[in-house]
């Protein structure tokens, strides 16, 4: 899956204004990004009337909108999905996932610092950080950039996430959790499912693959 960058820190430090320019910069660059907000409060996409709305209401479990330029899903869920979760739901066309949020997801972080919030330390550990955006110089053992200095964090995203070809793998999920596996297994699985679909008809270079099926109750 691509690489998951997760932008966090306390309400009202500017984790938004920072994923902005990020976003702009990132683009600029060429690359293909996707984001995620996480909203502990809930949210509602859907405005009453709409016809996705009715389809909601009489008792959709999703609800699909497309259109020629865009889509949007609307998924009802018994659980807050994990970042895991929402990378295989987005796919793999995109270089790099940023997120809004997800401070207790074992993601790697960039916080954002800033002096009037009087948060004092930082929220993350060392080991989670990549970077700090900051308005003032904090004891930190991991580069600090201005709040404003959008660019120099790109060119530090690039050098971490983006810089080296990605690599082969393989994932399960069963039952809608990922089961880490061992390189050994990665390979097996792997091998023997390309082995099998390469001799289908109409199968050409495999790029990626997805399989899925459902046990009967």
């Amino acid at each position: 899956m691509p690489p998951i960058l997760s932008i966090v820190g306390k309400s009202n430090v500017g984790k938004t204004t920072l994923l902005e320019k990020l976003i702009a910069e990132l683009k600029r660059r060429g690359y293909r990004l996707a984001t995620v907000k996480h909203d502990v409060h809930g949210f509602d996409m859907d405005q009453p009337g709409k016809d996705s709305w009715r389809h909601a209401q009489a008792g959709a479990d999703a609800v699909v909108v497309s259109s020629p330029q865009k889509l949007a899903l609307l998924q009802k869920t018994d659980h807050d999905a994990s970042l895991d979760e929402l990378a295989r739901l987005l796919g793999e066309g995109y270089d790099l996932i940023l997120t809004e949020g997800y401070k207790q997801n074992s993601a790697p972080k960039i916080e954002v610092h800033r002096k009037a919030a009087g948060q004092g330390g930082l929220l993350c550990s060392p080991q989670e950080l990549v970077a700090v955006a900051t308005d003032e110089p904090l004891e930190a053992l991991v580069p600090q950039f201005s709040l404003e200095d959008a660019a120099g964090l790109a060119s530090l995203i690039e050098e971490r996430f983006l810089s080296r070809p990605r690599q082969e793998w393989t994932t399960l999920y069963v039952n809608g959790a990922q089961i880490p596996l061992t390189p050994f297994v990665q390979e097996i699985l792997r091998e023997t499912t390309l082995g099998l679909v390469s001799t289908l008809r109409g199968v050409d270079k495999v790029k990626t693959l997805e399989l899925s099926f459902r046990r009967k109750a």
